[in-house]
């Protein structure tokens, strides 16, 4: 059986691709000595089998080894005919863990470091009509400090709120088959009181860039522009406009042509702002009603176990009263963001900064290369409202975090996206920030109020962690992460004791959100969190995707309106 049959990429879709998904030669290589013994070479078999795209660690790989491995090995064969050789031919990865080497027909190609963004081979070279030979070693070390690993657990077992690890191929891996003359990348910048989308195009060889969108159909414009093949850039006019709204979506379809090469696409017209204390979508002061969202899955571990459970969590966050979610500690599939893009549903891209040691000057090369490509991939994607590189630095052995490092990636952001807020490290402790927030797992309704009552009064907040960090009053201001309440029958574990009863737990959940709701300073929540993860015990739902309680009743508690909702 393949599994993830899907186009990896729905917002730069060829007609032109093989899904390389489905049963893969695999060896773990416990010594790293599988280079040195030419194992890529086509002549060497592998020791066992993986069903790609699950890591090693899952089930549905057919492995379960869940012990450390800092090398593996894949391998397989792929038949190409003239008519897909006769052009440029790109191998793509939707993901690797951590450091790829890419080997085609027993010579390298290639190579990736950062185990969470996509990237793509060009290995027209080395291929020919015919079977070929495809390889791939992934090297892994969830305890080096320079590698972030997320959740990742870097001990043996998962405890805490660090769960299984993941290592190698974790996301499909296809063959892509396009003109020698082609469309390299795009970004989108749409203006939704002009009602124009302006794209900025890398392109291959000369010719003349065709943009063509449409709504439901019924063609809303285009616009040409001739390229001697460098960068350029063109803005069509819309003929007709209609605005990306939350719970609606509602996507342009855009079709790209450049000499032979046809590429499908989309985009969203929307326009966001956050002043005075406030989030603004088209306009409109809205309430951010996020879930935490950490996108492990109890059979794939970090990978969905098909396309049709990526777009469910978002429905069963929506069914549970919210309207987006804090991508947490993981860099999220594009099927997850298309999704989203199509639904309304507003996220916040995140970086799994944990594993990375802050408190070195150095700890930037372990998070800046694949964090501007994360950037670089999203960037067009209109659910996307804010970017945060770092989550929760604490110290490290008695070391601070090396704060000049979080401050160049703020504005390494910031110059990557100034369309969007960054906000530098999520809850504590904060340099440069767009947006202050902070996480309060306070489970006493009463205490909770106290705490952030002062921002309503007099827009002042007493920070818990005031000798480190502290609101000026003016930036608006987001409780990021709460909640966190327990309920199980498994053991494991939440935040707070947990209640006794289904009472118990609803009136402290709406005493909670309550206090946020209702504070004409606070824009947003992120409530911890949509699923238990492993021995974390605090979802609304089950690890498996069962609701823990009605979804009508928790709906009604988070979607109550809110204090700066227009």
């Amino acid at each position: 059986m393949i599994y993830r049959v899907e186009h990896p990429k729905p917002q730069f879709e060829r007609a032109g691709w093989k899904n390389l998904n489905g049963t893969w030669q695999f060896e773990i290589d416990r010594g790293n000595s599988g280079a040195a013994r030419k194992i890529y070479d086509d002549s060497v078999r592998l020791s066992s089998e993986i069903c790609v795209p699950f890591c090693p660690q899952s089930e549905l790989s057919g492995i379960r080894d869940v012990d450390f491995m800092n090398s593996v090995w894949y391998k397989r064969t792929v038949e190409l005919t003239e008519a897909e050789v006769s052009g440029k031919v790109y191998l793509h990865f939707g993901a690797v863990d951590y450091l790829a080497t890419v080997y085609v027909n027993g010579v390298r190609c290639g190579e990736h470091k950062g185990g969470y963004v996509s990237f793509k081979v060009d290995v027209t070279d080395y291929v020919h009509a015919g079977v070929n030979t495809l390889c791939v070693h992934a090297e892994d070390d969830e305890r080096n400090r320079l590698i972030p690993c997320g959740k990742q657990s870097y001990e043996y077992a998962s405890r805490g709120c660090h769960y299984t690890r993941t290592t190698g191929i974790w996301q499909t891996v296809w063959m892509e088959f396009l003109p020698v003359t082609h469309i390299e990348k795009v970004k989108y910048l749409t203006d939704t009181d002009a009602g124009t989308l302006t794209v900025i195009a890398d392109v291959c060889g000369a010719s003349t860039l065709t943009v063509a969108a449409s709504f439901a159909g019924k063609d809303c414009g285009r616009a040409s522009a001739v390229s001697d093949g460098r960068q350029l850039v063109l803005t069509l006019k819309l003929t007709e406009k209609h605005l990306w709204e939350i719970g609606k979506g509602g996507l342009y379809d855009l079709t790209l042509t450049y000499g032979e090469d046809t590429v499908k696409s989309y985009f969203g017209l929307r326009s966001i702002d956050y002043r005075d204390y406030k989030f603004f979508l088209n306009g409109k002061s809205v309430f951010q009603r996020l879930i935490l969202d950490q996108g492990f899955y109890p059979d794939g571990i970090y990978t969905a176990p098909s396309d049709a459970e990526l777009e469910a969590d978002i429905d069963r966050s929506v069914a549970m009263g919210f309207n987006g979610a804090r991508l947490h500690e993981k860099v999220f599939e594009e099927r997850f963001l298309y999704h989203a893009d199509r639904k309304g549903y507003l996220v916040w891209g995140e970086f799994p900064n944990w594993g990375l040691d802050h408190s070195y000057a150095d700890s930037i090369y372990g998070i800046l290369p694949e964090w501007l490509e994360e950037v670089e991939r999203d960037f067009n994607h209109p659910a996307i409202v804010g970017w945060c590189p770092f989550n929760e630095t604490w110290d490290q052995n008695g070391r601070k975090q090396y704060d000049d490092a979080l401050a160049v990636v703020y504005y390494a952001t910031k110059a990557a996206d100034p369309t969007r807020p960054c906000i530098d490290t999520s809850g504590n402790f904060h340099v440069v920030t767009d947006i202050y927030d902070v996480h309060d797992y306070e489970q006493d309704p009463a205490k909770f109020a106290e705490t952030h009552a002062s921002l309503a009064t007099d827009g002042t907040y007493r920070d818990r962690f005031g000798n480190r960090q502290n609101y000026d009053g003016k930036l608006p201001f987001f409780v990021s992460e709460y909640g966190g309440i327990q309920w199980t029958d498994k053991g494991g574990w939440g935040y707070g004791n947990a209640p006794k009863t289904e009472e118990e737990f609803l009136a402290r959940l709406k005493g909670l959100t309550d206090v946020l709701l209702d504070n004409p300073r606070i824009f947003a929540y992120c409530y911890t969190q949509l699923t238990d993860v492993e021995q974390e015990q605090n979802g609304l739902y089950t690890y498996d995707r069962k609701p823990k309680f009605d979804p009508a009743i928790i709906h009604a508690i988070f979607s109550k309106k809110a204090a700066v909702e227009d």
